[in-house]
């Protein structure tokens, strides 16, 4: 149940770290769009994968949403 929620936090910290690098690359001009596009697509990816974690996890009782008040 931890490696879950471990991965879960990885995952979330190289999305941060690719956007940060679609924006670096965004901002040193147009001659680096071909590598924020591929940036911007490792997120998306990775994302993607981010969701598909969590539903499984959840679907398998790894992860369980708060209870309400």
């Amino acid at each position: 149940m931890e490696v879950v929620k471990v991965l879960v936090v990885v995952l979330l910290g190289v999305i941060v770290v690719s956007l940060g690098k679609a924006m670096f690359h965004l901002s040193s001009g147009p001659e680096d769009s071909a590598k924020t596009v591929q940036a911007l697509t490792v997120r998306i990816s990775l994302s993607l994968a981010l969701f598909a974690l969590l539903f499984i996890g959840w679907y398998v009782g790894a992860l369980t949403p708060h209870s309400g008040p």
